[in-house]
């Protein structure tokens, strides 16, 4: 499987987000109103209750981390755009597609990223005035174009109705779990009450190697030890 492509073509990346106003009291009339819209059809709960699910929708969250690895020789490099300043997030994450990803070959991998990941930056890339990077500006593209992989997309092999986690996958092919400390539905919490933004990136960064080791493991290679794995 995947034995076209190159593990070293590949940026792996994972992306932490937030709702732009931590609870729904402290959205302003308009965007209330907006919100509420969304979900007027859902009558088994309130948008008020909903609003827990904010930080997965790009109009009313935010970016606050973006982590990429990729490897070079034997070693697996990890990075990190993280902060409060989500532009400059942004910002930063595309000078490194434009400079180091812009090739034919060039490919992004994420798990789900294809629903999430990817439209989310792209999104918020839009309405925060960065130009899209070439990588991820897909409209017009024929589908063999488009090099953005998506471990769980892969792991369907065309199954539709089929949602499979990345702890899951992890646990099936016997990858140490990203899942040791926090996960997604903590990550509001952590940052808007602990203002720890450094154990979400640490998160972020784990989500990243597990990611790398299933492609890995998708194409019967060995996995990456922990002395090869560097961060910056």
């Amino acid at each position: 499987m995947l034995e076209n492509i190159k593990t070293e073509d590949i940026l792996f990346l994972d992306i932490e987000t937030v709702p732009i106003c931590y609870n729904y009291s402290g959205l302003g009339e308009a965007a209330r109103k907006l919100w509420d819209n969304k979900f007027r059809f859902q009558t088994n709960d309130t948008p008020e209750n909903q609003y827990k699910k904010a930080g997965i929708y790009a109009e009313f969250a935010k970016v606050i981390c973006i982590s990429v690895g990729y490897m070079t020789g034997k070693t697996f490099r990890l990075k990190s755009f993280a902060g409060d300043d989500e532009k400059i997030i942004l910002e930063d994450f595309a000078l490194l597609l434009n400079k180091h990803y812009n090739k034919k070959e060039s490919l992004l991998c994420a798990h789900n990223g294809k629903e999430f990941d990817y439209p989310f930056i792209a999104r918020r890339m839009l309405i925060n005035k960065v130009p899209l990077p070439q990588i991820l500006n897909i409209a017009g593209k024929r589908p063999w174009e488009v090099t953005l992989l998506d471990t769980m997309e892969l792991w369907k092999f065309g199954d539709y109705k089929n949602f499979t986690s990345l702890s899951l996958l992890a646990y099936v092919f016997n990858i140490p779990t990203p899942k040791d400390d926090i996960d997604g539905s903590d990550v509001a919490r952590v940052y808007y009450e602990e203002k720890n933004l450094e154990r979400i990136v640490t998160y972020c960064q784990k989500d990243v190697l597990t990611v790398a080791q299933l492609i890995l493991r998708f194409k019967g290679e060995a996995l990456i030890n922990a002395e090869q794995v560097v961060i910056a």
